[in-house]
């Protein structure tokens, strides 16, 4: 019998190697109807390093979820990550979302949108945005965010088309 105890956690050195590992399944494990195999390549060739996403991560506010039933040389399974820019200019623009593949369609990115929109709220960020792909736009049109207009990254020659959505957020400010 498969136990998954899930938890959110602010995002920790030691699951580095994980998201790493996490993002690079996720973006290879999308079905080409939506991605092809050549976009999802160039969106991910290898998983990168463990120093490049401690690195991205730490320079801004990061959540996991967690499966702490499953030990993974020594730490519990990272099967979520989420991360909002706090800096000046891109303040509240959501960069990653993604969840491991065997544990998608079990709310884990909905619990770490929450999560990070409370987060925000309280730190008086008065709108998220986010370069959405196809398969997670439905996600953020459900969490109240609108499309502004598609967006296109070129990653290693290919252009992966999105959708820039943003969210207003209701702060103290506003109060």
């Amino acid at each position: 019998m498969l136990v998954i105890m899930l938890k959110l956690i602010p995002y920790q050195k030691q699951y580095a190697t994980q998201v790493s590992q996490l993002f690079h399944r996720a973006i290879n494990a999308i079905d080409e109807d939506v991605y092809s195999k050549i976009e999802q390549q160039a969106w991910s060739y290898s998983p990168r390093s463990r120093y490049h996403w401690h690195k991205r991560l730490t320079r801004s506010k990061t959540w996991l979820m967690i499966d702490s039933a499953q030990d993974h040389d020594g730490a519990s399974l990272c099967c979520g990550v989420i991360n909002l820019e706090t800096q000046f200019h891109s303040r509240g623009y959501i960069d990653s979302l993604y969840v491991h593949p065997d544990f998608q369609h079990q709310g884990i990115a909905t619990a770490l949108l929450a999560e990070l929109e409370a987060w925000a709220i309280a730190a008086n960020i008065d709108s998220l945005s986010v370069d959405a792909s196809k398969l997670s736009k439905p996600l953020f049109l459900a969490h109240g965010f609108k499309q502004l207009h598609r967006s296109y990254q070129e990653k290693r020659g290919q252009i992966i088309m999105g959708f820039l959505m943003r969210k207003p957020l209701k702060t103290s400010k506003d109060s």
